[in-house]
């Protein structure tokens, strides 16, 4: 299919536009003059930006949504069965995947696709900002708001587009992008890969795709089985190890304080000079390291980049300060793989710095992400002073039998976790629980990012 299918005038219909991805394609096509509606099964605060900007949009799902659509563009969330893509069938129109349409505006761009398993949105999020700060005004489409920018995607006038770019159901494999970042490699979407050799062996096929650079993590083990195809340029950045390889771009002289990062920064062989980051974690150096190594090997100079990262303020949803509220600092996070809360989970106890504890509330997303690493949530989540586990958030998955919070809370210190609770229940117990001086985190990919929220109005309101 050719970029003409999204030509201006023609009217583009999103099921499930309220996704961070769906919506921000969403929004680059009204910029671009096309006529764009959408539905989605409940209000979402996505959905005010494009009505803003002249979408139409619908709550709920109905065939007659699709009335006068041209195309339909549809979440991979969304169910063959749906009405509005059945009607779509029925008439004929064109039916894209996300990706597809994603792929759709990448054509004739010099397009970057970050991926890995952990660090995709920040790393991608750091990438944009980069660009925009250095004055390019870059395209992207980031699965998440990047702060400072209050968006996740954007039309620019420059020639690069950055795309994060999911693997949970292999349709990066669409993108075809001119550059690449691997982040990491694990297993993890276990609803589609039913082991890590399987996730390996899609990341091999996605490198087959890339045209013309791969930026990879050399301190990720895993990523080293990746085979490499002939003729693609690899470039390895990484943490410096007293018995490690040497990379690319190295990370040495790390300094983690409670609110910043720094590194010095070196480039084959060439000191470069020190990064200074506004955010702590050794994942967030990781993650800088990749953007670097991409913007010189898109031919930007190091005193351009480094002032532009020391600018970045994260994106939302990742290590999101929510507010304070008597003295009790709330802060929410992403985070639904063991491996990401146990890396969010020491960014917040350097936060902290001894001042107060530590509570985590954290909602388990997916039954079959909670069956397969039940034992691994609760090793991770052992790092807090307090746990309270709520129940899954089931993303429109079936229940599969026995597998609740539970699977987690037996793996645990009983001293240390509150389960179940209903959501009433667990804010009134925070709220009689925390004292000042204590960081209270709420992690999980459903809807407990609304919970800080709560409890911060709570606070505030002295009840």
């Amino acid at each position: 299919m050719s970029q003409s299918c999204f030509s201006s005038g023609r009217r583009v219909h999103f099921v499930g536009i309220a996704g961070s991805g769906m919506s921000g394609i969403a929004g680059i096509l009204l910029g671009r003059g096309l006529a764009v509606s959408g539905s989605d099964s409940k209000e979402q605060s996505s959905l005010d930006s494009l009505r803003r900007a002249g979408a139409r949009i619908f709550i709920g799902h109905d065939l007659k949504n699709v009335e006068g659509a041209e195309i339909l563009v549809v979440s991979a969330a969304i169910a063959s069965d749906n009405p509005e893509v059945e009607e779509a069938r029925r008439l004929g129109l064109p039916i894209l995947a996300r990706a597809e349409a994603l792929a759709e505006l990448l054509i004739g761009r010099r397009s970057i696709a970050v991926a890995g398993t952990h660090g995709k949105t920040t790393t991608s999020g750091m990438l944009a900002w980069a660009l925009s700060a250095m004055g390019e005004d870059p395209s992207f489409v980031v699965g998440s708001v990047i702060q400072g920018l209050n968006s996740g995607s954007a039309d620019g006038s420059g020639d690069a587009f950055i795309v994060e770019a999911d693997e949970s159901d292999g349709s990066f494999m669409r993108y075809h992008p001119w550059g690449a970042v691997i982040t990491n490699l694990e297993l993890d979407h276990v609803d589609n890969f039913k082991n890590l050799a399987e996730v390996r062996a899609l990341f091999t096929e996605f490198v087959k795709t890339v045209k013309g650079f791969l930026v990879r993590c050399g301190n990720d083990k895993e990523l080293a089985s990746i085979e490499i195809p002939a003729g693609l340029l690899t470039i390895s950045y990484g943490i410096k190890e007293a018995k490690g390889g040497v990379f690319d771009l190295e990370l040495s002289e790390l300094v983690l304080a409670p609110r910043s990062a720094s590194a010095r920064v070196t480039w084959r062989g060439k000191v470069l000079g020190d990064l200074n980051l506004s955010f702590s974690g050794r994942h967030n150096l990781l993650n800088a390291g990749a953007v670097i190594a991409t913007l010189l090997e898109m031919g930007f100079e190091a005193e351009r980049i480094f002032p532009a990262l020391a600018t970045f303020q994260g994106t939302s949803r990742r290590f999101e300060l929510k507010g304070e509220a008597r003295g009790v600092t709330v802060v929410d996070d992403y985070g639904h793989h063991p491996t990401e809360i146990h890396a969010t989970l020491a960014m917040a106890r350097s936060y902290l710095a001894d001042t107060g504890r530590l509570i985590a509330i954290f909602q388990p997303h997916r039954y079959s992400r909670t069956e397969v690493f039940s034992k691994e949530f609760a090793v991770s989540l052992d790092d807090a002073d307090l746990i309270y586990l709520m129940d899954i958030y089931s993303a429109s998955e079936k229940p599969i039998e026995g597998v609740t919070t539970d699977l987690i809370a037996r793996e645990m210190n009983q001293g240390k976790v509150s389960f179940p609770l209903t959501r009433e229940e667990l804010i009134e117990k925070l709220i009689a629980e925390v004292r000042p001086g204590d960081l209270l985190l709420t992690l999980g990919a459903g809807d407990i990012t609304e919970l800080g929220g709560e409890i911060l109005e709570r606070l505030d309101s002295g009840e």
